[in-house]
């Protein structure tokens, strides 16, 4: 009895920092989407308590085929599982399933000024490619992904570098409002990985690639085939010097070799020291192998997954579930401070 009278109480253990991230259900995701961020959302999940979304709601600010979409959110979950997401581990859920995201979108735009939207870097890009349809939505979105983020009390948003200026918004509105009404909302931090942040096009490595390009040659997508992957490498542009090595003005052969080290976590210095006086055709072969190689668990788990809609289902409505609570009692601590009958 005197021992555990004088023995030190043990410490809490520290509370889990909180991630949420969301993925559109455009059909396609790269080989740069995956090493740039979805591939880090995996590991993470055993540090971080996180919340994955597939963000359909922001895919109708562009005109979608109806069909289309409801088998890409289903395809895009598939993969959100199949690239390491856990189900039991972390909250995955289909952002239209969750009726807080949009119901907290409303009261942000009341709280986002149309200055900071108007300087929105995608609304200026998506206006210029859609000038048919440049709507109020493709105006407000950015104050929906702050909603989607401020809901869960969020400590850390996993961002390639070019969405930092959506987090940087994000935290202006929480701001904002937290002086208005008092502490309301966490407000968040960008993770960007150190490495493979950013993989540019096969086709024009002085461009990031991306899913909208026109030729289908500049970008790997994460469940083309094996043989798919190998032939869009082999037509991969370098240089006419035929050296594998990392410098400047060598574009084409440094996002390769980022590539390659990102699948096979072997340094530049490795790198050039295996293909030393060894062709580009060599190299371009090797780094197509070794994606296809890496990228094959996802494209077999995903197979499985898309064959079992009943779990899939399952998962998503039970995901919803779990959000739905969380976000139900951040939207009403906003309400309550607002002034809002509940």
């Amino acid at each position: 009895m005197q021992e555990n009278i004088s023995a030190p109480k043990s410490e809490k253990p520290e509370k889990k920092k909180i991630i949420f991230s969301g993925i559109q259900p455009t059909g396609v995701m790269t080989l740069g989407n995956y090493l740039g961020a979805v591939r880090n959302w995996g590991p993470l999940q055993e540090e971080y308590n996180c919340a994955y979304s597939i963000v359909n709601m922001h895919a109708i600010t562009v005109r979608q085929n109806p069909k289309e979409l409801r088998e890409n959110t289903i395809k895009a979950y598939a993969l959100l599982l199949a690239c390491g997401i856990d189900p039991k581990k972390s909250i995955a859920f289909i952002q239209s399933h969750v009726k807080t995201h949009a119901e907290l979108a409303w009261v942000l735009n009341c709280y986002t000024q149309f200055g900071e939207l108007s300087r929105m870097t995608q609304f200026k890009d998506k206006s210029a490619k859609h000038a048919d349809n440049i709507n109020a939505g493709l105006f407000t979105y950015p104050s929906l992904m702050a909603a989607d983020i401020l809901l869960y009390n969020t400590d850390l948003v996993p961002v390639g570098i070019d969405q930092k200026q959506h987090i940087e918004l994000a935290r202006n509105i929480a701001e904002r409002f937290n002086g208005l009404y008092s502490n309301t909302f966490k407000v968040p931090e960008p993770y960007i990985p150190k490495l493979g942040a950013k993989i540019m096009s096969l086709s024009d490595p002085t461009k990031k690639m991306s899913k909208s390009d026109e030729n289908p040659n500049s970008f790997v997508a994460i469940l083309d085939s094996e043989d798919t992957i190998i032939k869009k490498f082999k037509r991969a542009v370098t240089d006419s010097e035929a050296e594998v090595v990392y410098r400047e003005g060598k574009d084409g052969i440094n996002n390769l070799m980022s590539i390659y080290s990102s699948v096979t976590g072997k340094s530049f210095e490795e790198i050039e020291h295996e293909f030393d006086g060894r062709g580009y055709g060599d190299f371009k072969l090797a780094v197509g192998t070794a994606v296809a190689e890496h990228l094959r668990p996802v494209r077999e788990e995903f197979a499985r997954l898309m064959d079992d809609k009943a779990y899939l289902e399952q998962c998503y409505k039970d995901g919803a579930e779990k959000a739905l609570a969380i976000s139900q009692r951040m939207l009403d601590k906003v309400y309550k401070k607002l002034g809002f009958v509940l």
